[in-house]
């Protein structure tokens, strides 16, 4: 099966270069394109891509908003960032807004399509230039990301868990938060990852303990 990507940058050259440079590509198929965030959110939802192929910064919707909403809504979508911006807190705040890699516009084809393939297969991938500016201050970053680990579940997870412990089936909270059941169980395994908590009944008590219920 080919991986499926949108791609999105408000420049039309700019989509037709990158459509371009991965046409022909037997393990890829871009299935659609779009101008800024908004757009490709409402896509994403439409054609269900693996991966999308996204600039920072644009009109409407710029690409730090709209890697928060596919986490949020779509988390099964794999963000990966396509900038020319080499700045290590545009990569650190991306990273936390739930981007998987993060690569300079300058790169290869052979390597814009190694970095899909590989955060397709869940890893993350940064080009040599991101990888540079991200660990230029190396000292000062770990602090930042030992505290986003720290981070409590987001409000979507919150969500999912509050329906989890009240009894509700994957099928009941999709149709409860207007989602798929895919992206529930997604939410669910993340989850469980985050709190390493693996059980029905102790994601109920945490919630119970944390107020997620009554």
């Amino acid at each position: 099966m080919k991986i499926r990507v949108v791609l999105v940058d408000d420049h039309p050259l700019v989509l037709d270069g990158i459509s371009a440079r991965l046409e022909g590509e037997e393990s890829l198929e871009v299935v659609g394109m779009a101008n800024d965030g908004k757009q490709a959110l409402k896509l994403a939802a439409e054609v269900k891509p693996d991966v999308v192929l996204m600039d920072v910064s644009m009109p409407v919707m710029n690409g730090f908003e709209a890697t928060e909403r596919f986490r949020e809504e779509q988390p099964d979508i794999k963000v990966l960032i396509l900038s020319m911006h080499d700045d290590r807190e545009y990569i650190v705040k991306l990273i936390k807004c739930g981007a998987a890699g993060y690569v300079l516009k300058d790169v290869s084809s052979e390597e814009l399509i190694s970095a899909i393939e590989t955060i397709y297969r869940g890893g993350t991938y940064f080009s040599s230039g991101a990888s540079q500016a991200l660990f230029s201050q190396f000292e000062q970053a770990v602090p930042v990301e030992v505290e986003e680990e720290q981070e409590p579940l987001t409000g979507r997870e919150k969500d999912v868990l509050k329906l989890v412990a009240e009894g509700n089936s994957n099928k009941e909270i999709a149709r409860e938060l207007d989602i798929s059941v895919r992206t529930v169980e997604t939410h669910r395994q993340n989850i469980k990852n985050k709190l390493d908590i693996h059980t029905a009944a102790g994601l109920t008590r945490y919630a119970i303990e944390n107020n997620l219920v009554d």
